[in-house]
């Protein structure tokens, strides 16, 4: 209690991101599901995301591809046909029915994909033709070596994402984040360990990050910077994808969102490399990053409760994404709010398999709890 009030924890604080004033700072992290078939938004959808929507709080759509080429696993949504726009339109629409506010992730995979996921089962697009070495389960033996982009075939990419942000407009999304991390293509492009180009978008620190940042900038030029946000995971090694000065690039990649005026910035904490990688990441922080970028910062990275009010109350982030936890607790805004230490442990073995309902949409709500005003 302070002067006889109850104290609000700051996870639960207000918070106005641009023109969006949110009623607490828990974002719902973008989570691929595995569960839009053939690439389309399905109807239980509306009940998965409806489920972790609360009144004026961001939650984050999972990875939508932006073309034919920018899938990499089975059955992930896409945004690039008039099919997956009406399809996303009733999942839009259940979540703005709850009060929220939606963000779709437009997301291309890169080499990290197959040949059954690409057109005519040719050979996935990255800025090297160098093969993944390990993935994220540090198995890469089923990738094929990727193409290499041709210099004039990169604005037909950043095209590529341009409609898709025009399309996430039209099934009713609030605004956009564009996926720059875990080690798709726009990150390939980023990470010198994996950028190998002699053109100008490889070798110096600008040249690698200006197809990125071409892609911000014709997203935000089609649909406004005031809806567009941008995930990056600099010192993360996901998918065979590492940088040998992850500060430098993620210094230098905030300097440059702020003279583009995107609205957020969403860093994946360093400690967050897989498990492969045996780096001392003690070495590393977001603050640098934090200080520099002007608009939202939202980090993710394993919080829990506790950790994330610390982030809120030292200023070290505006918002605080959660991914497994909300996976598994659709209600987790409710939770925090009532102090509860009942939470639910979410199943690795259902993450990714295709039932509409298992793993998906059962996960338990709490049962005899006060009024909650989340």
């Amino acid at each position: 209690m302070a002067n006889g009030r109850e104290t609000i924890a700051p996870l639960l604080t207000p918070y106005k991101m641009g023109k969006f004033n949110l009623s607490h700072r828990i974002v719902l992290a973008p989570l691929t599901r595995s569960r839009s078939y053939k690439f389309v938004p399905q109807p239980h959808a509306v009940v998965y995301y409806s489920q972790r929507a609360t009144k004026d709080a961001l939650l984050i759509g999972e990875a939508s591809g932006v073309s034919p080429t920018a899938q990499g696993y089975p059955n992930t949504p896409g945004i690039w046909t008039r099919e997956q726009v009406e399809a996303w339109k009733p999942i839009v629409k259940g979540v703005h029915e709850k009060g929220a506010i939606f963000f779709c992730q437009l997301w291309h995979a890169g080499r990290v994909s197959k040949y059954e996921f690409q057109p005519e089962g040719k050979s996935p697009i990255s800025c090297t033709n160098k093969r993944l070495r390990k993935d994220i389960t540090n198995n890469a033996d089923r990738y094929p070596p990727p193409r290499r982009l041709n210099t004039d075939e990169i604005p037909v990419i950043v095209n590529d994402f341009k409609t898709a942000a025009r399309n996430a407009m039209e099934a009713g999304f609030d605004g956009v984040e564009i996926h720059g991390g875990n080690g798709y293509l726009l990150d390939q492009f980023l990470k010198d360990k994996v950028n190998d180009r002699d053109d100008e978008y490889g070798g110096s620190l600008e040249n690698r990050c200006r197809f990125p940042l071409e892609v911000v900038k014709a997203v935000a030029d089609e649909i406004g910077a005031d809806k567009v946000g941008v995930r990056l995971s600099p010192f993360a090694d996901y998918n065979d994808c590492e940088d040998t000065d992850p500060q430098r690039l993620g210094i230098y990649m905030a300097q440059s969102l702020n003279q583009l005026g995107v609205l957020y910035c969403h860093m994946i904490e360093p400690r967050m490399v897989t498990q492969f990688n045996k780096s001392d990441t003690t070495k590393w922080s977001l603050m640098p990053i934090r200080k520099v970028f002007k608009g939202t910062f939202i980090v993710a990275g394993g919080y829990d409760r506790s950790e994330g009010n610390r982030a809120i109350e030292s200023g070290a982030a505006d918002l605080v994404a959660y991914g497994r936890l909300f996976l598994a607790n659709p209600d987790l805004p409710k939770r925090f709010e009532l102090n509860v230490d009942e939470f639910n442990h979410p199943d690795p073995n259902t993450f990714y398999s295709h039932d509409p309902v298992v793993g998906y949409t059962d996960y338990p709500f709490l049962q005899n709890t006060t009024t909650s005003t989340i």
